[in-house]
């Protein structure tokens, strides 16, 4: 990993900018502890991370984790049931077969965006550990303290999202 220093703030190598950054953690499921929150980067205008407020972060992303692991069991679960029953449409007019296909495809999409925030939130609690969190992934500046604890899993800034999203 490497420093960078940029707008008066000395902030660790980005996640991912090495191929053994992601390969520290313990595994899914296992809680990695947190570096310690004075050493998180913050921009020039936010106060440094304290303890208290890196908990509430990181126990929230915890809580998702488990909420979203949750749906995806249910939505699998369901999903199964769907594909099962699809197998008995002997007799079924055109309406209920487009019904039924209407509902794998929801119960798939649903399936999908819960998985994507799963591995986002899992990410985001790597990066606590690793000591990455709080640093933009595109341009390596601080994403803002404020912004994280509104949406804990952002991982770019808010110049680098509009970017983003312009695209």
């Amino acid at each position: 990993m490497f420093s960078k220093r940029c707008c008066g703030v000395t902030t660790p190598g980005i996640a991912g900018s090495s191929p053994n950054a992601r390969k520290a953690t313990a595994g899914r499921g296992t809680p990695l502890p947190a570096a310690p929150p004075g050493d998180l980067a913050v921009r020039e205008d936010e106060s440094p991370w304290t303890a208290t407020e890196l908990a509430d972060v990181q126990a929230e992303l915890e809580s998702d984790v488990t909420r979203l692991r949750n749906e995806i069991a249910v939505a699998e679960h369901d999903l199964a049931g769907l594909m099962r029953d699809a197998g008995d449409g002997a007799g079924d007019d055109q309406a209920d077969a487009g019904t039924a296909t209407f509902e794998r495809e929801q119960e798939i999409s649903l399936a999908n965006n819960s998985r994507e925030m799963l591995d986002q939130s899992e990410h985001a609690l790597e990066r606590i550990a690793l000591g990455t969190y709080g640093i933009c992934e595109s341009c390596g500046n601080p994403v803002g303290k404020l912004r994280l604890q509104a949406f804990p899993r952002a991982t770019l800034c808010r110049s680098c999202k509009q970017k983003q999203e312009r695209r």
